[in-house]
């Protein structure tokens, strides 16, 4: 007989815990938007739209410089959203010295390009080598679980941007034939893995799982 109310009990007791932890997982889980719905998302495919178009001419540091331009473009258009939209003084801090470093880096891959015409050989791996690391960033975006917490996404997406970045730059670094597109990829590596590292702990300061 106490056999027969302990099981009952127990059934009951298991059905509680269960519906208390969907329930805490309810309240404390994750919430997601659909990436349409990110601005961020639309500049990062109006960004890479333009960058697949992008003729090319064969010459690396030409090549890397015109699409380091777009690249550079798209960070600046999410950076200039997250002043607008953002709530954290860091990241906010952030958006502004990316804002800064990068519009300088544009001015100077716009010198070099007038002053550099594209000269032969050309180097068909270095293109492929770009495209490909063009693909793997919005590989990398497109999985990302977008919060509509325009500071963490923001977080999140810049680290996937500047990852591309920093591997569009090495493979300059491989390829290219001047030392001025060369020194400027230095300096990119540089600063967008210090920058990544800083994302990274604000991601984790602030994680939401």
């Amino acid at each position: 007989m106490l056999r027969s109310l302990r099981l009952p009990l127990l059934a009951s007791l298991l059905a509680f815990g269960a519906l208390t932890s969907c329930n805490k997982d309810e309240a404390d889980g994750i919430k997601l938007i659909a990436h349409d719905e990110s601005v961020y998302m639309r500049n990062m495919h109006e960004g890479m739209a333009m960058m697949e178009a992008m003729p090319k001419t064969g010459d690396p540091d030409n090549d890397y410089s015109s699409m380091m331009i777009m690249h550079h473009q798209i960070a600046i258009k999410n950076s200039q959203e997250e002043l607008k939209s953002g709530k954290s003084a860091e990241m906010k801090a952030m958006a502004q010295s990316i804002i800064t470093k990068q519009q300088a880096e544009i001015a100077q891959f716009n010198a070099f390009l007038t002053s550099h015409p594209a000269h032969a050989p050309a180097v068909p791996a270095f293109n492929a080598l770009q495209m490909m690391n063009m693909m793997q960033m919005m590989k990398a975006v497109d999985l990302r679980p977008l919060t509509g917490d325009p500071d963490f996404d923001f977080a999140q997406l810049m680290i996937d941007h500047h990852q591309a970045a920093v591997e569009n730059s090495d493979a300059l670094l491989k390829y290219g034939r001047e030392n001025t597109t060369k020194a400027l990829a230095e300096q990119i590596i540089a600063d967008q893995k210090m920058e990544i590292k800083m994302l990274q702990d604000f991601l984790l300061a602030n994680k939401k799982y």
